[in-house]
């Protein structure tokens, strides 16, 4: 047998530590890849988990609470700080449940942080920490690191000398209280818009407690029945607005609503067709102050429909001045809050007709979010990721 020339054994002797070098690159770069999609998709995992977490501790901003007079918000804490916790456990990440710290310090460093955000668009808006009342924001963190829930590890990186890398999730979910007014909302519903109008004076004694209880309603069931909730009740039904032959009704949508408008917007709000004659909304002026039409009264003839909402969420206006007699009546509205109906009787003698409502949280479609504070109360819009 002929041996092989000394070039061709040189040339072999060259392929073989070539081909070898290559086989280790794209080893190296497959073990990159591995390691780099490992990263990314626990990154994921914990991005989903803190914004799905934050989202549910948000919506415990919606305090019953408050309903009560109880401006410590103590409970409504406890129940943000253990949705976050729990939420953000029901979540694998490196198939492993996660632990998050509920910080009910509220450190502004800490995993879950609550707090008020004036303006929800604004990404650079400064957090107020000062009052739990206007809570409206929840940020909340979950880490991977040596003192949380350990470090992602890797895999080939090793022969580098990388076992692990730390990382961490933020997220930021919020509602809106700071009520602007209404629009047609997006779905082209209605909105649960009562026509009629509270004197500012008779809301804000009962938001001081100075109101009776003799109601309570049952949210489990949605019953509504005789005792104390701790929740006051006040009489919608007005005794006196200040304006001869005007009850406190007032026209949202043509002048001069029609029994079978009222009894429809009783029922199923206050529809596009009505706000379209509003130029499509109802808004707060620069000076707080909207300006709606009077209408003769609560009529006995709607007592039917107004039965039918007992224990419904609904919103009323509450204005503060009404000048013009009857149909010419106007109402200078300065606020919209959330209320539900307990009892109705609109038969009888005049001082003892009554339409008894207790304020109500109401989560509300169509809202038109506002930086200024005051003008809705127990109105929220849903919970939704702001960062």
């Amino acid at each position: 047998m002929k041996k092989p020339s000394l070039r061709s054994r040189k040339r072999r002797g060259t392929i073989a530590p070539l081909t070898l070098v290559l086989m280790i690159v794209l080893l190296a770069c497959v073990a990159f890849a591995i390691d780099v999609g490992y990263l990314a998709k626990t990154r994921n995992e914990m991005q989903r988990t803190a914004d799905a977490a934050a989202i549910a501790a948000a919506w415990d901003l919606i305090s019953e609470e408050s309903l009560t007079g109880d401006t410590s918000m103590s409970q409504t804490m406890v129940n943000v700080r253990g949705s976050a916790v729990s939420y953000t456990s029901l979540n694998d990440i490196c198939k492993k449940s996660p632990d998050i710290d509920e910080n009910t310090a509220n450190d502004v460093s800490g995993d879950v942080v609550v707090g008020y955000l004036n303006d929800l668009t604004n990404p650079a808006a400064e957090w107020d920490y000062s009052d739990p009342t206007k809570f409206n924001a929840v940020q909340l963190r979950v880490s991977k690191t040596s003192q949380m829930n350990g470090e992602i590890p890797l895999f080939f990186a090793r022969v580098l000398g990388m076992d692990s890398r730390a990382t961490t999730a933020t997220a930021t979910a919020a509602l809106t209280r700071n009520i602007g007014g209404f629009r047609i909302p997006a779905d082209g519903g209605n909105v649960q818009l009562l026509p009629f109008a509270l004197d500012i004076d008779t809301w804000n004694d009962l938001m001081n407690g100075n109101a009776t209880d003799s109601w309570t309603y049952d949210p489990d069931t949605g019953a509504v029945c005789a005792g104390s909730d701790g929740i006051k009740e006040v009489n919608l039904y007005p005794q006196g607005t200040g304006s001869p032959g005007n009850r406190g009704t007032v026209d949202i949508g043509g002048s001069n609503n029609s029994t079978t408008d009222i009894a429809r917007q009783i029922v199923e709000g206050v529809s596009p067709e009505d706000l379209a004659h509003h130029g499509g909304e109802l808004e707060f002026d620069s000076c707080g102050e909207l300006d709606l039409n009077g209408d003769t009264g609560i009529s006995a003839g709607v007592k039917d429909e107004l039965a039918s909402i007992v224990g419904d969420p609904r919103m009323i206006p509450i204005f503060e001045e009404v000048n013009g007699p009857g149909n010419n009546a106007d109402y200078t509205i300065v606020k919209f809050a959330g209320v539900r109906i307990m009892e109705v009787k609109l038969t009888g003698k005049m001082t003892s007709k009554r339409l008894i409502i207790q304020p109500c949280n109401i989560v509300a479609d169509g809202v038109i979010p506002t930086t200024q504070e005051g003008h809705g109360d127990f109105i929220y819009t849903p919970v939704r990721l702001i960062r």
